[in-house]
């Protein structure tokens, strides 16, 4: 039953098209085709009412798309009507129109519209065979042309659904990407300039050049945001450019951090960061390395915002024959237990997940320690990392 009644709920495609200009013409070939057979089958007796059938059924394949089931009831009822008076089954090869919207149907009906249609046309094709208009192997051949027309329908249409949910997938995932890198740059850099700038209020008054160096510190931290927010968007932005406007702006659209980067992270302002990198960088891949930077770089931003009475953050990257170990840790009091992981925690656990890796995050030794290890070349997702509980 809950088959039947998932085949009974499915939903329409919402993608199908409402007219193209290929349905008027399939219109007119069908319709000139039903003329030539008039014209040249003598032998077919009724064959002027043959066509006015064709002539007048054959514009349902402009509603194919949008009411499947209404033409499909439409075409397959309305043909009975002169068989009956004819005594015999329609004979006309452009009948076979009809096969298009059976295949529709399927293509972009919905389940209801599947089932009640199929049932209709195996009602007329029951019929025929009551009345004698078809044989056993008629009925038997028909049968057989009607369900690979219908498995082609649902075959097409699960086909389109799948790519559409893989785009789907694809845009969530870079989604994700681009929401941890928004949060690692910005939350960096706000970071620092909102420590710079407490640390400017409190020697405002007293040391003058200390405020001022904040405030060279600031106006540094600000541009180095406001330079990486450019250079994602000119990313993101960069299939839109000719080639003759990419040249020259090798700049704008630079790749993304490495792992040498981490020595970036190095501020002797208090809390003072402390970088320490062994091993070659130049044996880690770019992805390794700029999750490696990027989970550093929050790591950083995190005990800046949460370790209370820090005065130094140590930065300790370590690269081996197999695999790049990260430690991040403070010297800070035990953090307020959050009630959820943050954002940063988070993103930092799927960098690390989505390359292979490993990460832990809990209390040290005498702050907070972020460590994580991540293979040189990348792998399958492994098991779930110990959850923290800082919130970033």
């Amino acid at each position: 039953m809950s088959a039947i009644r998932s085949v009974w709920d499915e939903p329409r495609p919402v993608d199908a098209p409402i007219r193209v200009w290929r349905d008027w013409v399939l219109v007119a070939v069908v319709v000139g085709g039903a003329v030539i057979e008039g014209i040249t089958r003598a032998d077919v007796q009724g064959r002027w009412l043959e066509l006015a059938t064709v002539a007048v059924l054959a514009p349902t394949l402009l509603w194919r798309r949008t009411h499947p089931l209404a033409m499909v009831a439409v075409a397959f009822v309305a043909s009975a009507a002169p068989a009956l008076v004819l005594g015999r089954d329609l004979a006309f090869a452009s009948n076979v129109f009809m096969l298009v919207l059976a295949y529709a149907l399927f293509r972009w009906g919905s389940g209801r519209s599947m089932v009640l249609g199929a049932a209709v046309v195996l009602a007329k094709m029951g019929m025929n065979a009551a009345l004698g208009f078809l044989t056993l192997a008629d009925v038997g051949v028909g049968c057989l042309i009607l369900g690979s027309t219908f498995a082609l329908g649902l075959a097409l249409r699960y086909r389109s659904g799948s790519r559409r949910r893989e785009r789907e997938r694809v845009v969530l995932l870079e989604r994700e990407r681009l929401a941890r890198d928004l949060h690692d740059v910005v939350g960096h850099h706000i970071s620092a300039v909102a420590v710079r700038a407490q640390a400017g209020l409190a020697v405002s008054q007293t040391d003058p050049g200390a405020a001022a160096d904040a405030l060279r510190v600031i106006e540094e931290q600000a541009s180095r945001a406001l330079a990486e927010m450019r250079t994602l968007v000119r990313v993101l932005r960069s299939d839109e450019l000719r080639p003759e406007e990419s040249e020259g702006r090798a700049d704008e659209l630079a790749p993304g951090p490495v792992l040498a980067d981490v020595g970036r992270l190095a501020d002797p302002a208090a809390p003072r960061v402390e970088v320490d990198l062994e091993g070659d960088p130049a044996q880690v891949s770019a992805a390794v390395g700029g999750a490696v930077q990027r989970i550093a770089q929050e790591s950083v931003t995190n005990a800046r915002r949460h370790a209370r009475g820090a005065t130094r953050i140590a930065v300790h990257v370590t690269v081996g024959e197999t695999s790049v170990r990260l430690r991040v840790s403070d010297d800070g009091g035990a953090p307020a237990p959050a009630s959820r992981d943050g954002y940063g925690l988070a993103g930092m656990r799927e960098r690390a997940a989505l390359l292979g890796g490993t990460l832990e995050a809990g209390p040290g030794a005498l702050g907070w320690t972020v460590e994580a290890v991540l293979p040189l070349s990348t792998g399958p997702a492994p098991r779930r990392a110990s959850p923290g509980r800082r919130a970033a």
